[in-house]
């Protein structure tokens, strides 16, 4: 294609200008960041993403190498503006936001203070042009995540409201139990498009890794997530507590909440002797599925996920998974591959638990082969992906100039 024409191209995709609070290189924020670099891998050709982020990963106290910081990059289908701390006043987002064409502004979380409310302010004090405006509260409503330092959260709902802050947006819900946790606080006024986060590409040439056996009376168990009171791993410990058999349980993630981990230790501290427990850091996004592989069971009893990508990872792994209910990952026993159970009956997952210590070898082959097979399925669903590009035209479509000029009424 020769640059006159690729120009006219560029100059017909909608412009989608987006703030998440990290995206790529970076990994140690989960599933925001996997959100958004699929829809990039997926949508991109269609729509051109221009991204705002940190200039770093979650607890990096050093800029990424080799990008230019402050300025605009390209990565992967998508100009990527990694913002270093000193540029994170509103006089600086100001100069970004009205220095970068767009047709929509994306925002992904609804409590950032930096690369949400931010934005938000600008465009409720009329500072930056009006635009239709998108946002993704990625399960910070869920009454789980609502419920950790839920007074200063609550007081930000009340003030934001009555501000008008949220006046006049669209918001994404990965679920209709996101949208009904929406509507909660916003009303049914609210407008809401349910647009479910977007799986990784998968090859249809990827094969997966041949597994050791599985052993009856032992069982190979990971946890993969940020260590943080919301992933409930103080829960997923003392689950373990009173099962037999020989059991490993391997704790991967970055520490998000020293103080959390100070507390898990000591449930780790208790377990009995026939279960061992290691802490083996944080792994890069690459090298996930790899670690899923080397497991026989991912066990993640969240206090609520709005998607949970490394729920997928573990499927398309051939992993089959021990979810809480607060997920929208469910009725997986139905399926064949794992279970979804109500926290507030524990002892429903040391039974699990028990019950796959003591499985054998060809009944987790055949458990394993069903857990790909359906991780496959819900990678490949196009509908997936048609709804999520419906939430771009569709927010354009429904905007007038009218609707703009109310939107900082």
């Amino acid at each position: 294609m020769n640059e006159r024409l690729t120009d006219i191209v560029e100059k017909t995709k909608l412009k989608i200008l987006t703030s998440v609070g990290y995206y790529l290189p970076g990994y140690k924020a989960g599933g925001p960041i996997r959100t958004l670099a699929n829809m990039v891998d997926k949508l991109g050709d269609e729509f051109q993403f221009k991204i705002i982020t940190a200039d770093r990963d979650f607890g990096d106290t050093k800029s990424y190498p080799g990008f230019r910081i402050d300025g605009w990059n390209k990565v992967g289908k998508a100009d990527v503006f990694y913002m270093s701390p000193k540029m994170r006043s509103l006089k600086e987002f100001k100069k970004v936001i009205y220095s970068t064409e767009c047709d929509v502004i994306y925002l992904n979380s609804f409590f950032s203070p930096h690369f949400t409310i931010k934005p938000l302010l600008l465009r409720r004090l009329r500072l930056i042009p009006a635009k239709p405006l998108i946002l993704a509260p990625r399960g910070e409503f869920s009454p789980g995540a609502l419920g950790l330092k839920s007074l200063k959260k609550r007081v930000y709902l009340w003030v934001a409201k009555a501000f008008g802050l949220y006046r006049g947006i669209i918001w994404q819900a990965s679920s209709e139990h996101e949208e009904a946790d929406i509507r909660r606080w916003f009303g049914r006024g609210a407008t809401v498009a349910v647009s479910p986060d977007l799986p990784p590409v998968i090859h249809s040439a990827d094969k997966l890794p041949p597994r050791s056996e599985k052993a009856a009376g032992c069982l190979n168990i990971v946890f993969l997530s940020r260590i943080s009171r919301k992933k409930n791993l103080d829960g997923a410990l003392k689950m373990l507590k009173g099962l037999k058999g020989e059991i490993q349980f391997n704790i991967y993630g970055p520490m998000e909440d020293k103080n959390y981990w100070v507390e898990c230790q000591k449930t780790i501290s208790s377990v009995s002797q026939n279960i061992v427990v290691r802490y083996c850091g944080s792994v890069a996004h690459d090298k996930v599925g790899a670690v899923m592989g080397e497991h026989e069971l991912f066990f993640l009893p969240t206090l609520g996920e709005n998607f949970g990508h490394v729920i997928l990872e573990a499927f398309l792994a051939g992993c089959p998974v021990l979810l809480s209910d607060q997920t929208p990952w469910r009725d997986l026993e139905v399926k064949g591959v794992g279970w979804d159970l109500p926290l507030d009956v524990p002892g429903i997952f040391h039974d699990v638990l028990q019950y796959c210590v003591g499985m054998t070898q060809t009944e987790y082959a055949n458990f394993s082969k069903c857990a790909s097979e359906y991780g496959k399925q819900v990678a490949q669903d196009d509908n997936v992906v048609e709804q999520n590009r419906r939430l771009f035209y569709h927010t354009v479509d429904v905007m007038s100039s009218s609707d703009r000029e109310q939107m900082n009424v």
